[in-house]
């Protein structure tokens, strides 16, 4: 009697969403002060190497057919590579940030005013946030953190900024003190009729989360691809998708295989020298939702 063969169902097929995002060159990149646990100023960084690990980036977005729009970096500010933190956008409207640490507060004009200089309906926030490192769209749903950079004051006004949803998340891992350190956003079109899958689907850490955020995550969105602590402590999940593509760490080797098993095209890029001032890949990326 012959022992009937498992059949696996085939990966859904996906579907690359075009793109736009706003990235800053890292000509002024360096460790010289420490608000993250990646941070270690003693250790010497390499502005060139930066800049050359960031230009692959760009490089790439640009061969995938995206656009990229690039602010000017301002002296005396090297984390606003991370141009992530630099707000949160949908349908053209522009959440500008208030940063938690004065190291990096001067960015957010200088983003409130490319945001203006492009036409965008800007809103200047009450509550300390820092743009999308702590925001999240997943579908018509916010996804929120709080813990270390963001308050939970501004979950409440994000969602007044745009009337969506907003779950509040709390992290508890410092080194993933921002959300999209420890949670990706793997379909950033959500809906048949968009071009997307039916439901948005995300990647997350577990462990970077209290139980009460755990639970909301595995209700939500139960499909989720649940990623190893040794794939997230490389910042495998500070990753950029286009709902096929997704780029994330050459050192994600785990979550490279749990991509491709579930139809996504992972890429690699190295940023290992921005990894040292606690960015990666997303962070390094704001999304121009509806920015004409």
């Amino acid at each position: 009697m012959s022992t009937p063969e498992t059949v696996t169902a085939p990966a859904p097929v996906r579907t690359a969403q075009h793109r736009r995002y706003l990235m800053c060159r890292p000509e002024h990149f360096t460790v010289s002060y420490k608000i993250n646990p990646w941070m270690e100023p003693a250790k010497p960084t390499d502005t060139a190497n930066a800049v050359a690990q960031w230009q692959k980036l760009y490089d790439l977005y640009l061969e995938l057919g995206h656009e990229v729009e690039l602010i000017e970096p301002l002296a005396g500010y090297p984390d606003m590579v991370y141009t992530a933190n630099g707000g949160f956008l949908i349908d053209g409207r522009a959440y500008v940030p208030k940063f938690r640490f004065e190291q990096r507060a001067g960015e957010a004009p200088a983003f409130a005013d490319w945001f203006r200089d492009h036409d965008l309906d800007t809103i200047e926030p009450d509550e300390v946030n820092e743009g999308e490192g702590d925001f999240l769209l997943v579908g018509n749903t916010i996804l929120a953190g709080t813990g270390f950079r963001s308050t939970g004051d501004s979950h409440r006004e994000v969602g007044e900024v745009f009337g969506r949803e907003v779950v509040s998340l709390n992290l508890v891992d410092p080194r993933f003190y921002h959300l999209d350190t420890a949670i990706a956003v793997l379909d950033p079109v959500e809906g048949v009729e968009n071009g997307g899958p039916e439901k948005a689907n995300i990647a997350y850490l577990p462990g970077a989360f209290d139980d009460a955020s755990r639970a909301i995550l595995e209700e939500r969105y139960p499909d989720a691809i649940l990623v190893s602590d040794e794939d997230g402590s490389v910042f495998g999940l500070n990753s950029a998708s286009d709902g096929y593509n997704v780029i994330i760490s050459p050192r994600a080797k785990g979550f490279e295989v749990q991509l491709r098993e579930r139809g996504y095209n992972p890429i690699t890029v190295d940023l290992s020298e921005l990894l040292l001032g606690g960015g990666g890949i997303k962070c390094c990326t704001l999304e121009l939702r509806g920015a004409k």
